[in-house]
């Protein structure tokens, strides 16, 4: 039995892999689901703030559009997992203070250990770190090892066929992102074993890619890479493309230029109020306070909408659209410090009422 499965600065997951699959239970399997929804959370907040920082909103910019794009398949990953859970009789937990994520930080559960998450506008670094966090075993570009994500859902693959019967359809929330978004981001209901193990794989390789080739299988327009080589061709700065000599993919064609942004400061642990050098004044400490009550109310729903409540997603998406008007006043404010760098959104959890 795993300890401490809802504290996000656990290893978790690390223990989860140590366990052989066949000794697994019902309850390492709710765990591991668990903690796959709050790694899926983990990513929407460090994505979203560089997406945020990015002045123009012409979603057809091309890396805007890039990083919009993940934002929804990471929403969409995060639903599927949520309707894994509760299929099998398990409950949703996000607003557990336990169970927020905590930046700057390490990934929650232990994967790839040693990479530090932080909040901050988009630059070549922060996509290479967005590059590492969805980074494969076997990247077709890049050697990388450690612990993965996709390795953490293989073993979820693995195991769940001998749970299959206590899948259920029960407290299943749907959503047609596809129509928008590209093949595989519907949100379905997980009646079925095979309804669970395509869904895994949509999150795979959405995320990783296939062993052949970098492109995102699920695709919204054709030609879309999967995530870690699109973040890593912001981060190089340089196309991706195969080597026709050698039949390798390198970074090595035409520019990804960064579009213009607010130069967003990486947020501080604790948020901006644990910095002395840029405590925030009254009016910021509010805008502050209107994003994470968002956040928090957002989570709040998601929450209740997997708790049988399914119409409370609608509040959440609103909620969701709340925090990108509540992000670009506060990316508007200069810190006292550094007037070079601006305020960004903190993601802190605010207890209801509070």
């Amino acid at each position: 039995m795993t300890t401490g499965i809802l504290d996000y600065e656990s290893d978790a997951i690390v223990q989860l892999m140590n366990i052989a699959e066949e000794d697994w239970t019902e309850q390492e399997l709710k765990d591991a689901l668990q903690r796959a929804i709050m790694l899926e959370l983990s990513t929407i907040p460090p994505y979203a703030t560089a997406l945020w920082s990015i002045t123009s909103q012409d979603n057809t910019q091309p890396v805007r559009h890039t990083i919009r794009e993940i934002v929804f398949d990471e929403m969409s990953h995060f639903g599927l997992v949520c309707n894994m859970l509760t299929s099998i009789g398990g409950t949703v937990v996000l607003t557990d203070p336990a169970t927020v994520p905590k930046y700057p930080g390490e990934l929650p559960g232990g994967v790839n250990p040693g990479l530090i998450v932080s909040l901050g506008g988009l630059t070549r670094e922060s996509a290479g770190l967005f590059a590492d966090i969805e980074k494969p075993e076997n990247p077709l570009a890049f050697a990388a090892d450690g612990n993965t994500i996709g390795a953490f859902y293989q073993r979820i693959a693995d195991v769940f066929p001998r749970f299959a019967h206590l899948l259920t359809g029960r407290n299943q929330v749907t959503f047609p992102l596809g129509s928008q978004h590209g093949a595989g981001n519907n949100i379905v209901a997980m009646n079925t074993l095979d309804d669970v193990l395509k869904a895994i794989d949509v999150i795979r390789t959405q995320g990783e890619g296939t062993d052949v080739s970098p492109d995102n299988p699920f695709p919204g327009p054709p030609g879309e890479l999967a995530h870690y080589y699109a973040f890593k061709e912001i981060a190089v700065g340089r196309k991706l493309v195969e080597n026709p000599a050698t039949g390798r993919f390198e970074f090595t064609g035409p520019d990804v230029p960064l579009p213009d942004t607010s130069p967003v400061a990486r947020v501080p642990a604790g948020g901006w109020a644990d910095d002395p050098a840029n405590a925030p004044d009254q009016p910021t400490a509010s805008a502050l306070h209107d994003f994470n009550t968002s956040y928090s109310a957002m989570l709040t729903s998601l929450e209740h909408a997997w708790g049988g409540n399914g119409n409370e997603l609608f509040d959440a998406i609103g909620h969701m659209s709340d925090l990108g008007d509540a992000a670009r006043v506060i990316n508007a404010i200069k810190l006292p410090a550094d007037p070079h760098l601006t305020y960004g959104p903190e993601w802190l959890f605010v207890q209801q009422g509070s």
